[in-house]
């Protein structure tokens, strides 16, 4: 053989693409998606033939799993023994079946997901119900063919009594396809299946009123009456499936919950091993003790709470956080006539009587032949019983026993078979009583053989047979539903209390962006000053908040965005230390920078608002409501145009005055209510009309007319003004002048542009900061009460080069 004829030119691409296809369709026809006639994967179809025609049935003895693994792997599945001895486990595990189709003895595994033992020690048989789906088997009601080596025949899918596929359901993936239908109860099947026999075009609203949804083996409450739907419409939908819980009321006012019920697939230890953790971690508090208490008499899994505990909110953490509540997803995917397809309810039951039909109509075909061959040799023997003394002359008169039968044939008018049963015929049968019970037998075999051909020939009363061996196996193999179904799904809500212990505590913000939680405890034992909180070296704390760790903090940056931090999430420190950079806690971009936090308890509050100001002298109202929110990255707080930033936010009741101050001296007073309440993301009105080189710089809230207005600038000059100088205007004028700055060359200068103000009525503690970073503390008590327009007095010594850049209120 020459080289060209051994070697041929391919290419990789061709080659992969033609051989992973043939590997696709292997596994997709016969391994991983059960079949829409029987509800059976390949492996599943072998092991029950392979035990059917070994004779292991619920009549004999149980029979080591190994002889049937062997049989199984040596005559149709060239596979490993592991995975048919697995298929095998999981039809004899009554947490995964409907109704188990291998009666399994010995150690067949736990819902604990304990292993079975190995096949050698475990025996097996078949389960009662498993013997209907191969019932008839041996009619010719099904298709056989080859095995892998020509050896033996197997059926190409098995007749099944009833539905399988949506009683026992499965599970499985293949390459591009996967299946996950669930069980189903078995009435509810078989009615549902014979309303649809009676009414081919039933719909499926009416189809769910036999088959209500999914019956798991592990009970459990299904929820979801839309996803039921979706799936029994398309083939794909999801429902969830919440343990069967109780909370019961002990002595000394504790509660316990118990769990009676977990959800199907669900592994309970480890369940019990995941609520374990939240107990240790303490993930939520009030839970005393976990314990798993099942036995004999059924699942029970005890979570023991400590007293006054809220055992409603902690059951809703289990629901919400383990796998005490699980989503289930249909994908109800078979394969029908070699190919996989997503089905409804509706075409799953009519694949299913279609079998059906082929199943009876071969069997009752099967019968009639046997009928019909039977029929013929009592005709034969009644003739001849009737003829008996010319028939025994002519069988005497033969030469040997072919002749007798070619004489019997050509004498009489017998059939070959005929000629033969009569050849065959013992000599006890010539008894009057014998004469008399073949006759009878006759006529019962041509009644039968009429009523077989009538079944042929009527789909009316096909039907009806198929229909009354359904209802045969729905009286004899039915249990009760075990799974409830609840319409709604519930919504889990967590109350923070569960979760969190309620405590008062204290938050500190530096001006470099230090955060910190302190406990009360550390704040008292390093002596209860306000003033001495622990900070970087050259850093300062500019808010002390008193908070509680069910509160939350409204983070409000500069470029109009606010993140929703709460208390509990911020980490603890000892008073004495710093604490953690904000940009730890929050994902703040380094271009951003924090200018207020508020602290919320509630956002439900009636008539609390939410101001923002500009730099540029924008003012936007905003219902607090509007800022609930579970995302923990940016939101937006504001909206910002290019070249401004927001300088203040308050939570406001809607009822004040706002007072703003500008760079230049300018000031306005208007009422809170002239700013509108608007959306979230809107930029908000005018405030007040600023030239083109100034800037707001402070935003003052104010009421009737006690106290007064301290201004600051640059160079250290400021002054008290009465706020009632400062008279009521329409927001978006110019305002009026709020500081005389001093000009000229021999005139000392007071400072050019303002960088604090305040609403002062007890005197405030500042400290100015340096462009050099000096600090400078001061008093607002230092600054004399003059008119509107006066220069000021020097009250923290700057000097020219070195400017203030901004002032900070001391926390007391």
């Amino acid at each position: 053989m020459s080289l060209p004829e051994q070697f041929l030119p391919a290419f990789l691409e061709e080659v992969v693409g033609d051989r992973f296809g043939r590997y696709s369709k292997y596994i997709i026809q016969d391994r991983a998606i059960p079949d829409v006639r029987d509800g059976l994967k390949p492996v599943q179809r072998r092991i029950l033939y392979a035990m059917y025609d070994s004779h292991n049935t619920p009549d004999k003895p149980y029979r080591k799993s190994a002889k049937t693994v062997g049989d199984v792997m040596g005559n149709y599945h060239p596979h490993g023994d592991s995975s048919i001895y697995d298929g095998m486990v999981r039809m004899a595990q009554p947490w995964k079946m409907g109704h188990v189709l291998v009666d399994g003895h010995g150690n067949w595994g736990s819902q604990d997901d304990d292993p079975a033992a190995a096949m050698r020690y475990t025996e097996a048989r078949l389960s009662p119900i498993a013997m209907e789906i191969l019932r008839d088997i041996e009619k010719r009601t099904v298709l056989f063919k080859d095995n892998f080596d020509n050896t033996a025949k197997e059926p190409v899918v098995l007749p099944s009594r009833y539905p399988n596929l949506l009683v026992n359901g499965a599970s499985g993936i293949s390459s591009g396809f996967a299946t996950e239908i669930p069980t189903h109860n078995l009435r509810e099947v078989i009615d549902a299946c014979i309303a649809v026999m009676e009414k081919p075009s039933i719909e499926l609203d009416e189809i769910m009123t036999f088959i209500k949804g999914p019956d798991f083996p592990t009970g459990g409450i299904i929820m979801g009456g839309e996803g039921i739907l979706d799936a029994y419409r398309t083939g794909k939908g999801r429902i969830y499936i919440r343990s069967k819980t109780d909370i019961e009321n002990l002595r000394g006012g504790k509660q316990q919950i118990v769990i009676t019920e977990i959800p199907y697939q669900v592994v309970k230890s480890r369940l019990v091993t995941a609520m374990e953790t939240i107990r240790l971690e303490k993930k939520v508090e009030g839970i005393a003790e976990v314990r798993d208490e099942s036995g004999r008499e059924g699942l029970r899994i005890v979570v023991e709470l400590k007293k006054d505990a809220d055992a409603q909110g902690i059951l809703a953490y289990l629901f919400k956080k383990t796998d005490l509540q699980v989503t289930y997803n249909f994908n109800m995917v078979a394969i029908v006539n070699k190919a996989p397809h997503q089905l409804g309810l509706k075409p799953i039951l009519e694949a299913y009587i279609a079998h059906q039909r082929e199943v009876v109509t071969y069997r009752t075909k099967y019968d009639l032949e046997k009928a019909e061959d039977r029929a013929h040799v009592l005709e034969g023997l009644v003739k001849a019983l009737n003829i008996l003394d010319e028939v025994i002359a002519a069988i005497k008169a033969s030469k040997n026993r072919q002749d007798a039968q070619n004489n019997l044939e050509w004498m009489f008018g017998f059939s070959e078979r005929q000629a033969d049963s009569i050849l065959t015929l013992q000599l006890y049968r010539l008894t009057n009583l014998e004469i008399t019970t073949l006759q009878k037998e006759l006529d019962e075999i041509q009644k039968k053989v009429k009523e077989l051909r009538s079944i042929l020939e009527s789909d009316r009363k096909l039907i009806s047979i198929i229909r009354k061996e359904l209802k045969e196996i729905r009286d004899k193999y039915g249990i009760d539903r075990r799974s409830a179904i609840q319409e709604q799904v519930e919504e889990l809500k967590v109350n923070l209390e569960v979760l969190v212990n309620s405590e008062d505590v204290l938050v500190t913000l530096s001006n470099d962006g230090y955060i910190k939680r302190t406990s009360m405890l550390s704040f008292t034992r390093s002596g209860a000053e306000r003033t001495s909180s622990g900070v970087k070296e050259g850093d300062l704390i500019t808010s002390i908040l008193d908070v509680n760790t069910l509160d939350n903090l409204l983070v409000f940056t500069q470029r109009g965005q606010y993140f929703l931090l709460p208390v509990h999430q911020i980490p603890e420190f000892k008073w004495k230390e710093p604490g953690t950079a904000i940009v730890n806690v929050i994902p703040l971009s380094k271009e951003d920078k924090v200018i207020s936090v508020i602290p919320v308890r509630n956002f439900e509050q009636e008539g609390t608002s939410l101001v923002f100001v500009t730099k540029r002298g924008q003012v936007k109202r905003t219902e607090l409501k509007e800022y609930a929110t579970k995302r923990s990255s940016a939101v937006a707080a504001c909206k910002v145009a290019a070249g401004d930033e927001i300088i203040q936010v308050q939570l406001s009741t809607g009822n004040r005055h706002i007072l703003l101050v500008t760079k230049n001296g300018m000031s306005i007073r208007f009422l809170e209510s002239e700013v509108n309440s608007m959306g979230r993301v809107s930029g908000g009105v005018k405030g007040i009309q600023l030239k083109d080189d100034d800037e707001v710089i402070a935003a003052l809230w104010v009421d009737e007319d006690e106290g007064e207005i301290f201004t600051i600038t640059e160079l250290g000059y400021g002054k008290r003004s009465l706020l009632l100088d400062y008279p009521l205007q329409t927001r978006g004028g110019k305002g009026v002048i709020t500081f005389e700055f001093k000009e000229g060359k021999r005139v000392r200068s007071n400072g050019t542009r303002i960088v604090g103000a305040y609403h002062v009525k007890e005197p405030k503690s500042l400290l100015a900061w340096t462009e050099q970073g000096k600090t400078l503390p001061f008093s607002t008590e230092s600054a004399p009460i003059s008119d509107k327009k006066s220069v000021g007095k020097s009250i923290a010594g700057a000097d020219k080069t070195d400017l203030i850049v901004k002032i900070l209120q001391l926390s007391e």
